[in-house]
C-alpha cells in the first residue's frame, strides 16, 4: 500500500480492530480511513464493494473473515465480477 496509492482494504473490523486475526493492524492509522475501509457484516456487500471499486480503477483487497463464508459471495464472483467486462462492452 506504500507504493501504490490505488490499493485499498475493505472487510469487517480491517480498520479499528485490525481484521479478525490483527492482520490489518496499524493500517487505518498509517494510509487513513480513505484506503482501509469498515463494513457490515455482510461478505456479500464486501465482495461486491471490492467488485465495484475494481471497475474504478483500484485495487481492493477484500478481508473475509473465515473461509466458511465462501459460499456466500460466489454471486459476486462468478455472476457480477467474471461477466463483467462481457456485460459492459470491455
Amino acid at each position: 500500500m506504500a507504493s501504490a496509492d490505488d490499493v485499498i482494504v475493505i472487510g469487517e473490523d480491517v480498520g479499528l480492530y485490525g481484521g479478525a486475526y490483527g492482520v490489518t493492524k496499524g493500517l487505518q492509522e498509517r494510509f487513513g480511513p480513505q484506503r482501509v475501509l469498515d463494513t457490515p457484516i455482510s461478505e456479500a456487500c464486501i465482495v461486491g464493494t471490492a467488485v465495484g471499486a475494481a471497475m474504478t480503477g483500484l485495487r481492493p483487497i477484500a478481508e473475509i473473515m473465515y473461509v466458511d463464508f465462501a459460499g456466500l459471495v460466489m454471486d459476486q464472483l462468478a455472476n457480477q465480477a467474471a461477466k463483467i467486462r462481457y456485460m459492459f462492452g470491455g
